[in-house]
């Protein structure tokens, strides 16, 4: 299998794998995502539909520019959430507002570009830390992975093929 194909195959699966988890720590932990949980998720599924397309689309030359431009900016848009949401996990309580709508209920009544700043802003449900793994949040980890995986789909797709370090 081609290097690229590997990288962008692998990508895809770390964000299938991350995707699984957060489906697993909702349905057998009992833990809610608040708003900029589903957005993380959202970033995430995207960042794999990329990786996904890069590796059974494979292509030579100039197309591959593009998948790294893509994977570049989902990573990114979901980094940002996810430091959003650690800066609002950081606020001391009372600082934001209480429990808004459901994400739901906001999706029918609200305007796109609306429900996004809204939700962006966060509110109660997003300030709880429930969950930890080696001292970090879920949003931490989030982050470290769309940046891991941003750069390694950057550098795999912008690699030539053949151009490995010999």
């Amino acid at each position: 299998m081609p290097e690229r194909r590997l990288i962008n195959a692998a990508g895809f699966a770390a964000c299938a794998a991350l995707f699984a988890y957060a489906l697993y720590a909702q349905f057998h932990l009992d833990l809610d995502p608040c708003p900029l949980c589903i957005f993380q998720r959202i970033g995430v599924a995207l960042l794999g539909a990329v990786f996904l397309a890069a590796a059974l689309h494979h292509p030579r030359g100039r197309g591959r520019y593009g998948y790294a431009l893509v994977i570049a900016l989902a990573a990114l848009a979901t980094a940002a959430v996810a430091a959003r949401h650690m800066y609002v996990q950081s606020l001391p309580p009372g600082s934001l507002p209480s429990c808004g709508a459901p994400l739901s209920v906001l999706l029918k009544f609200m305007p796109l570009g609306q429900l996004i700043r809204k939700v962006l802003t966060g509110s109660g449900e997003c300030i709880t830390v429930n969950w930890r793994f080696l001292g970090l949040a879920m949003p931490a980890w989030v982050l470290i992975w769309a940046l891991f995986l941003g750069a390694a789909g950057v550098a795999g797709n912008l690699r030539r093929e053949g151009s490995a370090a010999r």
